[in-house]
């Protein structure tokens, strides 16, 4: 008798995890990171953006429409480019913590491309 039961989806490609860890690391993140003039801003810009990532994708998978599914998971291309952004200025403004920034900018970096197949993959299909 075959087993029916189905295999867990890999870490890496659970992207309502994946997402909401991105937010979460971030929290952690900028948490560590002085309060001041310029570090305000940076801060409130990068927490925006990120986390609207994972809330975008929320909505992109309880779409009710393959259009409103497209529309949100450009918003989640959109707002992971928009943090590589903040990562990179907060980076600059905190060169002793230029490492953990490139970490989470590699992760919005591969979250676009991800969301950037998911919508050429979605347009393909229209296409056939």
């Amino acid at each position: 008798m075959p087993n029916k039961i189905p295999k867990p989806k890999p870490k890496n490609f659970d992207l309502l995890e994946r997402t909401a860890k991105f937010g979460e690391d971030t929290i952690e993140f900028v948490q560590i990171l002085p309060r001041n003039e310029i570090n305000r801003p940076l801060i409130s810009q990068v927490v925006r953006s990120v986390t609207s990532v994972g809330a975008n994708y929320m909505e992109a998978d309880g779409a009710v429409s393959k259009k409103d599914f497209e529309n949100k998971i450009g918003l989640c291309r959109k707002e992971s480019k928009e943090s590589m952004h903040w990562f990179r200025m907060i980076a600059k403004a905190n060169p002793n913590e230029s490492e953990k920034c490139r970490k989470l900018w590699k992760e919005a970096q591969e979250l676009v491309w991800i969301f950037s197949s998911i919508i050429s993959n979605s347009r393909n299909k229209k296409d056939k």
